[in-house]
């Protein structure tokens, strides 16, 4: 009995389900990158009645405006995702490590955002951030986007693991 080759190209059924789910993960982490990051609230009245005659766009940043680090996670998880759905049907291109490329995407972007949590505040200068926190009481916390964004990659982390592993077992 002869085998039967599969069929060169491109095939979207080919696509397995982990490969969507980095396509997903990496779209929704781009599409956070548009929803607040950074907000600022007060503990004094006064303050947060001045915070809140502010325009929208000072007090709540998206991505964008608040730095690098804030950005370049969930882009590099999109463009991990749109490359394991690419390449993902080439045994060679799997063979050669795509699971594991993108495991550590997944891993770096995770750091990226994980470093732009931890110096939310350092979007604005050391004057700034002083008499924001001392004289006025306003805090930084992250905003919705942040959250969205770091459960995008914590999904493509477990998923990549899940695909290195069952690369393995191949």
């Amino acid at each position: 009995m002869r085998r039967v080759a599969p069929a060169p190209g491109y095939s979207l059924t080919g696509v397995s389900w982990r490969e969507w789910v980095a396509l997903a993960a990496g779209t929704v982490a781009v599409g956070a990158l548009f929803l607040p990051w950074t907000n600022l609230s007060a503990t004094r009245q006064d303050v947060e009645d001045a915070l809140n005659s502010l325009p929208s766009d000072e007090i709540a940043r998206d991505a964008f405006t608040t730095g690098f680090l804030a950005w370049s996670g969930p882009v590099l998880l999109a463009l991990a995702g749109l490359a394991v759905v690419l390449f993902g049907q080439r045994p060679a291109m799997r063979r050669n490590g795509l699971p594991h490329l993108w495991l550590i995407t997944a891993a770096v972007s995770l750091v990226l955002m994980l470093l732009a949590w931890l110096g939310i505040g350092w979007q604005f200068s050391a004057d700034v951030r002083d008499f924001l926190s001392q004289e006025g009481g306003v805090s930084f916390y992250g905003g919705l986007g942040r959250y969205l964004a770091m459960a995008c990659g914590l999904v493509s982390f477990a998923t990549a693991t899940l695909d290195v592993r069952a690369t393995r077992r191949r």
